[in-house]
């Protein structure tokens, strides 16, 4: 099923003003499941009716969901450089990848603007990556230490997706959130995505904790004593 002709419909109905529409996420991707919504980043100077510069929101239109991200090209700016400070910058690979339902020369030069940007992938600087560590180290000692299965199961979770992101930004990839950031790691080195994931699906604690040290180690080693914020 194409969904160009149902995102269109939405658009005017909802953002006539929109001078790019671009369609993103699973659907653009033709790897939709029975509970995805539709992804759309629009944007336009003259896209709302008031002052504002951005809106992020859910519609439901035609027994579809649609995620919407709005954006005047002030507003843009603005979300996208936070997404890359934050080494994820959502909005932008929205922009590289999606598929223009609306807009596709001025898309094209969005894209010009900043796709050199998004390829150049993220800059972990010391303090950072420091701090980084020392969370890591935190994390990886309270893990072999717990004993409720709650706890180690919750410790499990925060150092598989803080060691993840550690790997990715070492290596200059951007984060992702949720299922994101397993995809992301995967795209990087599927060998060093499945020796971190495997002892932790498998519940095999003392080889995942010895995983998270041997990440820990290329990384720069443990980060605890003398640390300062």
């Amino acid at each position: 099923m194409s969904y160009l002709a149902i995102v269109e419909r939405f658009v005017s109905h909802h953002f006539p003003h929109a001078s790019v529409a671009l369609l993103a996420g699973s659907t653009a991707r033709g790897t939709r499941t029975s509970t995805s919504d539709i992804d759309l980043l629009l944007l336009g100077e003259e896209i709302f009716a008031d002052d504002r510069t951005s809106l992020a929101a859910t519609y439901r239109f035609e027994d579809e969901i649609f995620e919407v991200f709005a954006y005047t090209e002030a507003g843009f700016t603005v979300w996208a450089n936070r997404g890359f400070e934050q080494h994820r910058p959502v909005i932008v690979q929205m922009l590289i990848d999606g598929i223009a339902v609306r807009g596709a020369t001025e898309h094209e030069r969005y894209k010009h603007e900043w796709s050199s940007k998004y390829a150049a992938g993220p800059s972990l600087d010391p303090a950072e990556a420091t701090f980084r560590r020392y969370v890591i180290t935190d994390l990886l000692d309270d893990y072999r230490d717990a004993t409720d299965p709650v706890e180690r199961h919750i410790l499990a979770a925060l150092l598989y997706e803080k060691t993840a992101e550690l790997i990715l930004l070492s290596n200059s990839r951007w984060i992702g959130a949720g299922k994101y950031l397993p995809r992301r790691l995967t795209e990087f080195d599927p060998d060093r995505a499945s020796a971190l994931a495997t002892p932790l699906t498998e519940s095999q604690h003392d080889r995942f904790a010895t995983q998270i040290e041997i990440e820990l180690d290329r990384a720069g080693g443990r980060v605890q004593e003398g640390f300062h914020r």
